[in-house]
Order: structure tokens, then sequence, then C-alpha cells
């Protein structure tokens, strides 16, 4: 019979699935997460609600906290998460799935393919999209409505060319940089999707691509090998029968996270027999908690039928790399139902705030253009058809609005990339995307990771610590004497006589001290050592023969292995571990064994782990146990040296751990063990009973010593941090890792200075805890912030407004624990709280939203793979060059920029003001004085590569920017383009246009084409004079470009007879009518910039003199 496959009924009841009755409950208290941006807190929305309100009821505070009132979000762009792909599948709630093994094509509803698609736009919608992007802007559809005027007969003021050709020139050079960047994408994407995996089929094993795997197919991942799609593990070729995951691509921990197969899968004989069962998978909706799972594994065709549960141990989420053995897993979920995938925002379009900046001073002009075409035909009492006399004076004063600054700024950029891609000194660094260099310039908030960004991801042994002695990196060969002394007077020694020895009281000797410490070390840990074949001697050999050569260590944490290969190198090396033994090796090539009686792993909450031993040559049973010294302070024996050394190598930077042990009789054994089973098998409060009787051993132990282990930082963080303090840029550390952890590297990196308080935020899980811990901290002045991302979510749920306006205080915040969608959250907060530029930098793939999301992202390319680096704007080989690429290219290209565009505004108001002096002499009539190709020549070939070369401009060195990152700070302030500095150009550029037509009318004799030649010549020269006044370092492409651009307009005066008298241009009375009205329009802003210079000098002026 065939069982019909479950369905979700309209109250969401399971149905018609034999299971589902156990499944349902659970499935029924988890939250819709999937209509969420954020997973829910551990222990559930409700319950916070329920005791926030019960306890924030009767409070009494002297700082009364209100809850947020939520703004509705606006916000056009599309976010991940089951509204694209409900669409897709054919709309509805998102449902739990049954997935036959092997079966791809018994699926109950349809799923999306497993591709991987970065692009912003497709084929047929490219064109659409990108002059959408381009009309968006106000001046560029300004532009496109007053070309299409032309094709009207009343309104058009000259050829068609003098329009179309801007415009047109503008839309092409945006296409191309577009489609450039498109095509690359397009290539980097189809790289992923292209990868090859194995997939297990009746006919054998098949090759299959990426994109091509689907729901219920059996995929085989070999050892460092990315996983593709969402699976549950089903076998590994681990004698083991588990392995383990490198996710740090997914949540950023470095820990390897260990998984285990499906037992009744693991029993087969061969791979190919799970194609010979018959067996489906039930699994929850899709949703974006990387963190839980929930499903069942039935085996139908066995008798009787086998069930399991599922959980998240049982998970092999694509982006994770397989860190051991070769696996097999049925595929779960594809493409856009990925979590990776749902816990990444949408790529987007980033408008920068400089071009915002931009548009806003056009939508000015505009208003200027309205109101002088206005006033044009109200001097002229309305008369006639007044109605079209106002277009043609729109049209008449178009140039107000410069065609020609879209086109400029874009130029510019394309050269800011290529200076970043070119400079030298911080090699490897690739602009992606090339329209927000301004950016670098202006930013507030620096946010990031921690893991591969800020460390190395390489922990280091550093320090042991046994109270009153310490050993350092410089002497650890006197700890190896120790280890060498103790097994040699050992070796001497008649063998001891089985059963457990009576401890002495008599003082124990340094040696026998160190050596209970390595050893303590070298068995309290979940290290598996991993034999691999060297080419010389194969695997089996390799493993029966212990070889160090073909060894390697295998935990899910860095930290456990740095401290496994240091006991290696003093002389007690771990060589073999399976379930329930281990041997170590002693100087003397002596094999200890020793049976694991328990294991007691470490966890979030209790800070600590142990493992109970028997050494088989003895019979001794011991406890040994290491953890936090929060934790561990309690459980050792009294000592008056733990607190501060603890706090002393804290304050180094050190990740410490509390090592301790104790000695157990066979009967203290027997009697835990039957406690602890008894625990184990109850119901109810089942972890309450079990940590109940575990604590019942964690008393009176012996302290052994304290260990300290680095993660090494990457080269010159700390001055890089200095810098970005000194610059004014706020730092926020936002990592997946643990606490302490995270304050370790905080403290190690400087990122919290000595100085500095550090306040971490308590854990809370209500309303009425998160009102208590804020009105704490609020007390607290100058101090770094320490939070986690559960207590993160309760405060943003409840007192979003409060919480950001205290943590914006802080002089710098840790975060961790976060989700990557936690990240993003955080970035935008900042962005609509502040209105502050953000900066996200990261190295990741759980890094992509925090980065998509910031106004620029910065990824690193390092030892996590290259995903954060390909969806971020900027992409950086290590974290010190973040230095150079805001203070030097960051600061040059925004205000370059805002030179360039004030200059081209100028250039466009000088010629318009003349065209208004010139309509007002001449009783207001719509007559352009300037037509044909001196209206295009004046803003292209005659000034067009003297005012682009502003780009080149410096006022001070990239040296000087370094070593004075103050420099920087001005610029946050918007100074270089504001209201200020483009009303200052607009006096500019009325004062000259004004000065040189009104000139040219007292100066011109008869004829009025002198009028035109004497007024465009001398705005020409006042135009490159006027770079040449603007330009603070000089370049040799800028003196070129002066020089040319004059060149090319007196080589082109002979082509111009139709516009300007040939025969009088070359007269005297032309030369000093020009020289004169020159001199006039520009030598007053040459006295008034060195007035300027000489008694209010910019801060820049000192560091260049």
């Amino acid at each position: 019979m065939v069982r019909p496959c479950p369905s979700v009924g309209p109250r969401g009841r399971l149905r018609a699935w034999p299971g589902a009755r156990d499944l349902a409950p659970a499935l029924r208290a988890r939250p819709a997460r999937c209509r969420r941006l954020l997973p829910l807190p551990r222990g559930g929305a409700e319950a916070a609600g329920s005791a926030g309100g019960a306890a924030g009821g009767d409070m009494t505070d002297s700082i009364p906290l209100q809850p947020v009132r939520h703004k509705k979000r606006v916000d056009s762009r599309p976010r991940a998460g089951c509204c694209e792909w409900l669409r897709c599948c054919g709309g509805g709630e998102p449902r739990p799935r049954t997935v036959w093994l092997g079966h791809p094509e018994k699926r109950d509803q349809r799923y999306p393919r497993n591709v991987i698609n970065n692009q912003k736009y497709n084929f047929f919608t490219f064109l659409p999209g990108v002059l959408f992007s381009q009309f968006r802007y106000f001046f560029n559809f300004y532009f496109l409505l007053l070309a299409c005027s032309q094709f009207v007969p009343e309104m058009r003021l000259g050829a068609l060319y003098t329009y179309w050709v801007p415009l047109g020139f503008v839309l092409a050079v945006t296409i191309i940089r577009e489609a450039v960047e498109e095509i690359r994408c397009y290539v980097r994407d189809k790289e992923v999707n292209s990868q090859v995996y194995s997939r297990l089929t009746s006919r054998g094993t098949v090759k299959v691509k990426s994109s091509n795997i689907q729901v219920g197919d059996l995929i085989l991942v070999e050892k460092n090998q990315r996983v593709p799609a969402d699976m549950i593990f089903l076998r590994t070729s681990e004698k083991n029968g588990s392995c383990f995951l490198r996710t740090d691509q997914l949540d950023g921990e470095t820990d390897w996270k260990l998984r285990l197969p499906v037992a009744c899968t693991q029993r087969l004989p061969t791979a190919a027999d799970l194609l010979q069962i018959r067996s489906y998978v039930y699994a929850e909706e899709p949703n974006i908690d990387i963190h839980n799972f929930l499903g069942t594994f039935t085996r139908e065709d066995s008798d009787p039928p086998i069930s399991e549960s599922l959980s998240i141990e049982n998970t092999l989420w694509a982006g994770t790399v397989i860190a051991s053995g070769t696996v097999v897993g049925v595929v779960l979920y594809t493409g856009r139902e990925l979590r990776s995938v749902m816990n990444t925002s949408d790529p987007r379009s980033k408008i920068g705030l400089f071009d915002l900046e931009v548009n806003c001073l056009t939508k000015i002009l505009f208003g200027a253009l309205v109101v002088v075409s206005l006033v044009m035909v109200a001097l002229q009492h309305f008369a006639g058809r007044w109605y079209l006399q106002i277009i043609r004076f729109l049209l008449l004063f178009s140039n107000i609005i410069p065609i020609s600054l879209r086109v400029n700024l874009d130029m510019g950029k394309i050269v800011y990339s290529w200076v970043i891609r070119r400079d030298s000194k911080i090699p490897g660094t690739v602009v992606r995307s090339s329209t927000i260099p301004e950016q670098l310039g202006r930013i507030s908030y620096l946010l990031t990771d921690k893991t591969g960004t800020l460390t190395q991801n390489e922990m280091v042994f550093k320090r042991l610590h046994l109270g009153t002695v310490a050993y350092g990196l410089d002497s650890m060969d006197e700890v190896q004497s120790h280890i060498f002394s103790i097994y040699t007077q050992q070796s001497q020694e008649p063998p001891a006589q089985k059963g457990p020895t009576v401890t002495t009281k008599v003082r124990r000797t340094m040696s026998s001290r160190v050596h209970e410490a390595v050893k303590a070390i070298a068995l309290c840990h979940n290290v598996t050592p991993v034999y691999e074949s060297n080419g010389v001697t194969d695997q089996a050999e390799a493993e029966k023969q212990f070889e160090d050569s073909c060894r390697v260590y295998q935990a899910s944490s860095p930290d456990e292995v740095a401290l496994v290969q240091w006991t290696e190198s003093v002389g007690l090396t771990l060589v073999g571990r399976d379930q329930s033994s281990m041997q170590l090796r002693t100087p003397g090539d002596q094999i200890l064994n020793l049976t694991i009686l328990q294991v007691f792993p470490f966890t979030y909450e209790s800070k600590r782990m142990g493992i109970i031993v028997r050494d088989e040559s003895t019979g001794e049973i011991t406890f040994y146990m290491k953890g936090a010294d929060v934790v561990m302070a309690g459980i050792v024996q009294y000592n008056d040296w733990l607190e501060e050394e603890c706090g002393n190598m804290a304050r180094e930077g050190l990740r410490v751990l509390v090592v301790a042990k104790k000695s157990l009789t066979e009967e203290q054994y027997q009697d835990f063990e039957a406690r602890y089973v008894q625990a184990k098998l109850s119901v109810h409060d089942r972890s309450l009973k079990v940590a109940t009787v575990i604590e019942s051993l964690e008393m009176e132990m012996e302290l052994l010593c304290l260990t300290g282990v680095e993660d090494q930082l990457q080269a010159d963080v700390r001055p890089t941090l200095e810098t970005l303090r000194n610059a004014g840029i706020k730092v926020w550390m936002l990592t997946g890792d643990k606490l302490e952890t995270a304050t370790c590297t905080a403290k190690n990196a400087h990122l919290v200075t000595r100085n500095q308080d550090i306040h971490v935020f308590r854990l809370v899980t209500n309303r009425g805890e998160a009102h208590l811990e804020l009105n704490a901290f609020r007390r607290k002045h100058d101090c770094a912030l320490v939070i986690s991302g559960d207590s993160l979510e309760v405060c943003l749920k409840y007192y979003e407004y409060e919480f950001m306006e205290l943590a914006c205080q802080c002089p710098a915040v840790v975060c961790c624990r976060c989700a990557p969608t936690q990240k993003a959250q955080i970035v935008r907060l900042l962005q609509e709280r502040t209105g502050k530029l953000t900066c996200a930098v990261g190295d990741g793939g759980n890094d992509v939203s925090m980065i998509q999301e910031s106004d620029c992202g910065v990824g690193v390319e390092g030892k996590e793979g290259k995903q954060a680096s390909l969806a971020a704007d900027f992409s950086i080989t290590q974290f010190k060059h973040l230095g150079r690429l805001l203070m030097v290219h960051g600061r040059n290209s925004y205000k370059r920029s805002a030179a360039l565009s004030q200059f081209v505004i100028h250039r466009s108001l000088c010629i318009s003001t003349m065209q208004a002096v010139f309509s007002s002499v001449f009783y207001f009539a719509s007559v352009p004085l300037y037509q044909g190709f001196l209206i295009i020549g004046y803003s292209t070939i005659y000034t067009m590569f003297p005012v682009f070369s502003l780009v080149l401009d410096k006022d001070v060195k990239s040296e000087v920017a370094m070593l004075y990152p103050e420099l920087y700070k001005d610029l946050l302030k918007g100074r270089p383009l504001s209201y200020k500095t483009f009303l200052i150009w607009v006096l500019i550029s009325i004062y000259q246009g004004s000065t040189i037509m009104y000139g040219a009318l007292l100066l011109f004799e008869s004829e009025f084409v002198h009028i035109v030649a004497i007024s465009f010549t001398s705005l020409i020269l006042t135009e490159l004079l006027m770079v040449a006044l603007t330009i603070q370092t000089w370049h040799w492409l800028m003196t070129v470009a002066e020089l040319l651009s004059l060149a090319c307009y007196i080589a082109s005066l002979v082509f111009l007879h139709e516009f300007i008298d040939v025969y009088f241009i070359a007269t005297l009375s032309f030369l000093w009518k020009v020289s004169v009205i020159t001199l006039v329009s520009c030598l007053p802003l040459y006295v008034l910039k060195y007035l300027r210079r000489r008694f209010s000098p910019p801060s820049y002026s000192k560091l260049t003199s």
C-alpha cells in the first residue's frame, strides 16, 4: 500500500502521515519563521511577551523607558524570504514536505531550481532596468523631455544633435558600464552553478552539476567539498560514524560542528543499498533558522517500520564544508529555499549619498530655471502666446542644469576605481561597484566581522600558569624537560601496583605539578587524531604505527586543536581516540591507554566541558574539567590567585581556560553512573536532572593550571583600528562567535582601549529584564558594550529606539552570537536611526547580508572563500588595507567629485547668466546667444579636459592623509559639497557671466558677431583660468589639458567663420578687449583666494607647507 503524502489543512493540522501525530505538536509550536526577518529568541516570543508583561507591570524605576512604536517600513526592495518562492511555487502557506530517498519524481509540490543568482537583471530586463534607474535621476529625465521637445517645430531652438548627442552619450556610458558588471557577475555565478558532484542512481554513480541537483537526490560529498544543497546526513565513510562540518561561511563560527548520520542508513552495508530500501524523510517547511530543524526519517519496508527523529545534528546545510570523510545525503531544499539564501538579502543597486545630494542641487537649479523663465515672460507682460514663450525660455536656459554633469561624475568614478586598483600599497584590491567610491570618504560607522577579518583564525598556545610560576613561549623547553624527567623516572621505577593509589599530603615537586597540568590538557577535549596517506605511508599503516607525519587533528574548536598540538610539542602526544578509548604517547614512546567513561560536552550555557577517564595501567578514575573562569571559580578549591591571574591574561587578549581535576574511587563513580543513567531516562525536566547529577561531582576540584590561547590577529589590525577611531569612525564588531571569544578579540585588537570599561549586557529573555538591564547600562559612561544576539533581539523588539540611542553613544560595540540576518538588521537600524553612512567588512558567506545592506560593503578575500568579496562593492586582501582605502582613496574621491560637480555647475551657470543678460538687453527675446557647434564645443572639447582633470587633484599627499586621520573627520560633515559652497559657486558664476556679457556689450563697436567673438573667447579663457585657480596640486596631465584645450579653441576658430568674424579676432582691438574682460572676471577671485589662505587657511595647509 502506498501511503498518501502529508498535507496541511486550513488550521495547520497534519493528516494522512504515519508519525504526524508525534511531530505535529512540535511543528505547531514553531512560529512561521518565514514571515519574519529574524529567528525567534530561544525560549519563544510568546513566553517572552507574557513574562515581560508580568515583570514590567510592577516595576518602579527612576528612569522610565517607553516601548518603541515601530513605524511602518516603506521599502521597495525585495527581501529574501518566503514570499518570493511562494509566488514561484504556486502560492499559499509554506508547507512541510515528504522526500523519498533517491526518487525526486515522487514529489508532492514544486521546488525551485538549485541555482545561485547574484545578477540584478536578466537578458530581458537589462535595458529597461538600466534606463529606468537612469531616468530616476531628475536631470536625466529632464533632458529626455528637453530632447523630445525639439521634435515640435514651435519649440525648436537649434539642430536636433545639440540635445540628442549629449543625452545619448550619457546613456551609452552608463549602459556599457552596467553591462560589463552584469557579465562579470554572470560568469561568477556560472562558475558556482557548474561545480560537479556525484549522484547515486540505480545505474550507479553519475556526475551532476550543482544547478541540476533536485530535491530527493542522493548526493555524494567528499572531504573539503562544499555542500551544494540543504541535505539530511545518511552515511559517512568515517569509522566512528560521524563527520565534522566547517560552518564558518554560514554562521561565522570557527568551531567545527559534529554531525551524525541517520542510524538506520549508516548501518546499511553499502551506499548503493540506500536505493534498495523504501524510506522517506518528512521535513518542516523552509525557514531561515540555521540552528534548528525538525523532521523524521521513516523506513517502511522493515518489520516493524523504523522511525527516527531528525534534528540539527542530522543536517548538512548548503555552504558548509565537509571536514572529514565522504558523506552521502538526501537533498531537502534547493535554490531560494536554502537556509543560506533565505538569510541573504537580494542584491540591489546602491545609490550613493553624494549622487543624491547632486540630484537635490539639480532640483534647486531647475527651480531657478523656472523662476528665470517666468520672470522673462512677466517682463514681457505675458504678451501674445506667452505659454509658448515660457517653454522656449525653459529650453533657452536649459544649460542651467548641465547634462555633462552626470557624464563627468560617472567618468570620474571610473578613474577613481582605476586608481584604487593600481595602488601598489593595497595590492589585490578590486572595485566591483564603480558607482559609489565617494561613499568611502564619509563613513561614520564601520561594522566588521571577527573571524577571518580581524583575526587569522589561527590559534596559538601562549601561556601556562600554575599559580606560583608561569610558562610563556620562550620557556616551553622547561615544560618539556619536566615532562621528560617524570617519564624517565617512571620507566626506571618498578611498575605500580594495580588499584587506586592513596594520595599523600607530601608537597609535590614542580615536575609533577607540570605533568599533571599537561596530562589534564592532553585528555580533557573532544579532539580526534586522523591519519591520512602522505604518499610514502598509506592510511592503514600510518594509523597502525601512529605516524606523526600523517596525523591531523579534528575538533569542533580551533582552541582544542591548539591545546593538543601544544601538549604534543612538550612530549605528550594524542595518537588515537574513538568513542570509548584514548591513547597518549609519552616521551619514551610508551603508549598510555585510557578508557573514556563519560564525556560532558561544552555548551554555551554551561561554559565548561568535562571527561571521566580510567587509566588502564593503574585503574585510577579521574574526572577532568576545563572551562571559563567565571564558572570554574565556584567549582575549584579555594585559592588566592585565580581571579587576579585570569584578569591579567585576559587583558593581554588571551582566551583563558581553567583546568581542574578530581580523583574518584570505583564506588563513587558507580554511584554517579547509576544516578546519571536514571536522569537521562527521565521524561520530564531531563536536562535539569542531568545537570544536577553532574554538578554533584563538580565540587572541591583541584585547580591544576590556567591556559592562555591567542587567536592571532591579522597584520596591523591594531594601528588600522586606531587610525579609524582617530578619523571619527565608530567600529562595531558583529560576530557569530561566543561572547568570551569576541570580548577577548576586542581587547586584543584594541577595539576597546585599555582605559575603557566593558559593559557585558546580561542575557535577557523578556521585556522586564530588558528594561532593567537598559537602565543599568544607561548609568554607565564611555564604556564599550558587549551583547549577545538573543538579548539584542529582545531589546530591539521592545525598546528599539532607546537601545539604538544608547548603543550609538558607545565608543565601541561588540555583538556576539549574531545570525546573518541580525547583522543586516543592525546595519539597517544604524542607517535609519542616525542617518549616517555605514561600511560593513566581512569575509564569510554569513557576512553577505550585512555587506549588501550597508552603504558601502567591503569583502576580505581569505581562508573562508570568496563569497563575501564577490558580493561586496570593494574587495581587499587584508583588513589593514581598509585604512588606506578610506583615508586616502575615499577622501580623495569625495573631495574630487565635490570640486568637479560644482565646477561643472559653475561652467553651465556662467553661460546661462550670459544668455539671461543678453535676452534682457535685447527686449527679453527668446533668441539664443550661441548656436550650433559653439554651444556643444563649450562643454566638450574647449573646457572638458581641464575641468575633468580635477579628478587628479589632491590637497595633501597620501602619506600625510594616513599620518593625520583627523583630516578625514572634516569630511563627515559634508562640507566639500554643501548649500554654502553651492551658493558661493552660484554667486561666482553670476558675477563672471555678467562681467563677461556686459563687458562685451560695452566694448563692441559695430557688428553683433563681434559680441559673440569677444564674449565667447573671454568665457573660454575665464574657465581655463578658474580651473587653474581651483587646482591645489598640479599634475602634468592638468598642464597638458589646459594647453590642449586652448590650442583646440585657437585651431577651431578657422572653421567657425559662420559664428565668429575670423578677421576681427586677428586685430589688436580684439586682444585687448578680451584681456581686460578676462582680467576683471578672474583677478578679484585670485585676490580673495590669496587673502583667505593668508588669514583663514584650511586645516590641511599647515601639513602641506
